[in-house]
């Protein structure tokens, strides 16, 4: 098993619903931006959003076209991220995958939607939306 694990992928109709969650093996609370990527075959990958906890605070960012249907959060005690997508559409299909890197409380998650920012990575979860 690596440092990040998704799990979550499944099959849905169009207008469902999936949560993904990653589960990291390390303390990522204060120390890592956490973010959730997708990609399709000969596609590049994409930035979904990525977030940053630190004191009572947490920095998340969303990419617009998933803005009002996915939200992401964190549970700092169980070091997971989580990905929460609603109103699915055939267009989400991809594979999910989970990154991470350290950062500080000044960095955060600055440059998240660049792949290359990341230096952890999941092995990534299928997510089918089809009728």
């Amino acid at each position: 098993q690596g440092l990040l694990e998704e799990s979550g992928g499944d099959s849905v109709q169009p207008g469902g619903s999936l949560r993904l969650s990653c589960k990291a093996s390390i303390d990522i609370y204060n120390s890592y931006c956490m973010a959730w990527f997708r990609q399709n075959p000969g596609q590049e990958r994409e930035g979904i959003g990525s977030i940053y906890s630190s004191g009572a605070h947490k920095y998340f960012y969303l990419a617009d076209s998933v803005k009002g249907r996915f939200t992401i959060s964190l549970d700092n005690d169980e070091n997971k991220a989580f990905l929460q997508m609603n109103s699915l559409k055939p267009e989400d299909s991809a594979v999910y995958y989970c990154a991470a890197v350290r950062t500080t409380p000044t960095e955060r998650c600055r440059g998240w939607s660049s792949p290359e920012r990341f230096a952890l990575w999941g092995h990534g979860t299928q997510v089918t939306v089809s009728s």
